[in-house]
């Protein structure tokens, strides 16, 4: 069964779908089987991958029951990935059926055992289609650049984290922060760093120990339609997402084996 994972944060340009990209590439490169899910509209988590998000059926077929799963899985180099366009934006109108919020778990649903991990990049906003990620998800993992405006809206994830567990998904957990655009000579970087531990203790959760560093590369890549370890895998924002996806597998290795310890 897949872990699925959901990279959420309400603040726009804190380097979500830059983390989306990284972490499904970088999990795909270790040899894992990855299915990225792009749930928001502007389509840029396919286009940083590569992928024409013009052409072929979309998330938003699949929502609304037009197109099967199989239909909309398109396989880039390692990765498999359901694309997403402007189309989406229509979502919050259209999707008006009973228990929308879950309409993405059941699309994935026939295809959770085919991957080891399903990463969702989710829009910029609370809206029914993060609904969707959270209900979906076993983690979120929340992108913060090391800017003060993007703790900005944690209250209200902590809040929408929250009535999500309540009600349709009781197991959904907080992998973590991760800091992104991180520059270890500003004063304000880590003042933020710090401020974010303060917002994590909140949330129950922690800042990841890794920290992703402002470099170039990160924001050239997605506009050669490449993940950051294809483009320039010796840059110290890839080797700082290698960090990243080492906690990563550490955290969900630990689940495993208390889950086992439980049963």
């Amino acid at each position: 069964m897949a872990h699925t994972i959901v990279l959420t944060n309400q603040k726009g340009g804190v380097g979500k779908t830059t983390t989306s990209a990284a972490l499904a590439a970088g999990l795909a490169r270790r040899g894992y089987k990855v299915l990225a899910v792009d749930m928001d509209p502007q389509g840029n988590l396919g286009f940083s991958l590569g992928v024409d998000i013009d052409k072929g059926p979309t998330i938003y077929e699949g929502l609304k029951g037009d197109a099967t799963v199989y239909e909309i899985i398109h396989r880039i180099s390692d990765i498999d990935i359901i694309q997403s366009n402007i189309l989406l934006s229509s979502a919050e109108a259209t999707l008006r059926t009973d228990n929308r919020e879950l309409l993405l778990k059941k699309l994935l649903e026939p295809v959770e055992r085919l991957y080891d991990y399903i990463i969702i990049d989710t829009p910029p906003a609370f809206n029914i289609l993060t609904l969707n990620g959270y209900s979906a998800a076993n983690y979120l993992v929340i992108p913060m650049s090391a800017e003060i405006l993007s703790l900005v809206g944690l209250v209200q994830l902590k809040e929408t984290y929250e009535t999500v567990r309540q009600s349709v998904n009781p197991n959904l957990k907080i992998m973590g922060i991760i800091l992104t655009k991180y520059e270890k000579r500003r004063k304000l970087s880590r003042d933020v760093l710090e401020m974010a531990g303060t917002v994590a203790g909140q949330l129950n959760t922690s800042v990841f120990s890794a920290v992703i560093r402002s470099g170039v590369a990160a924001a050239e890549a997605p506009a050669h339609g490449m993940n950051i370890f294809e483009y320039s895998p010796r840059s110290a924002p890839a080797k700082d997402y290698g960090a990243f996806i080492d906690e990563i597998l550490l955290m969900v290795k630990e689940d495993e084996e208390n889950g086992k310890k439980d049963e």
